[in-house]
């Protein structure tokens, strides 16, 4: 999949639902509810025991979902969540190798800036879109709108502080998507099995989504 047609799948998903729990079966349990509500693109993070043999899993079962990679640290861990089909690789910090592997090899990549100075670098560097992080430690949306002044070449996706009720704040700021980590991935949720309670969220944020 061209890099260009990941970021254009992702400014028109818009919601990027971020995985992140203590096992397999958990996360391939967030997946198969939030997908059969309509959800179309998600972030799996290394974090996940298994977290690469899940990804070529989802991947080859073709479910229509496009799947990335989170919590990718190193060009290794790039490497190793490329050849299991993701799609695009995100990190919380900018690390220069992985932006260097991910763009050699032409995939898509989002480092996690925070700063003016971290993101412009990690731009510079070649990334695609900027993973701001932890956005809500710095006021979330309106950071986001005083980053996006400064940078209005620099695509941007918000991560953390992202709940129904700030998530159209995040795009009217500029952002091309967010991702939602615990308030859409309800682990608890997953963990007793009430799939009802995760699809009803995330009925409520796509239903914000589409209408914004």
């Amino acid at each position: 999949m061209e890099k260009s047609a990941v970021l254009e799948t992702i400014k028109r998903e818009k919601l990027v639902p971020v995985v992140r729990t203590n096992n397999t079966e958990d996360a391939r349990k967030a997946v198969e509810i939030l997908a059969s509500c309509g959800i179309k693109i998600f972030e799996i993070t290394m974090t996940v025991p298994n977290a690469t043999e899940l990804i070529r899993e989802l991947s080859v079962a073709d479910s229509g979902v496009m799947l990335g990679a989170g919590t990718v640290l190193n060009p290794e861990q790039a490497e190793k969540c490329v050849e299991a089909e993701a799609k695009f690789i995100v990190s919380p910090a900018f690390d220069a190798e992985t932006v260097r592997y991910c763009r050699d090899n032409k995939i898509a990549v989002m480092p996690g800036c925070l700063t003016p100075t971290e993101v412009l670098t990690a731009w510079n560097a070649g990334a695609d879109c900027v993973k701001v992080f932890p956005c809500d430690a710095l006021g979330g949306a309106k950071y986001l709108k005083t980053l996006k002044t400064l940078f209005p070449h620099i695509e941007m996706m918000p991560t953390g502080g992202v709940s129904c009720a700030t998530i159209a704040d995040f795009f009217r700021a500029g952002a091309i998507g967010v991702g939602v980590g615990t308030d859409l991935v309800d682990v608890e949720a997953i963990r007793e099995g009430n799939s009802e309670q995760i699809a009803e969220k995330a009925r409520e944020y796509l239903k914000i989504v589409n209408n914004t």
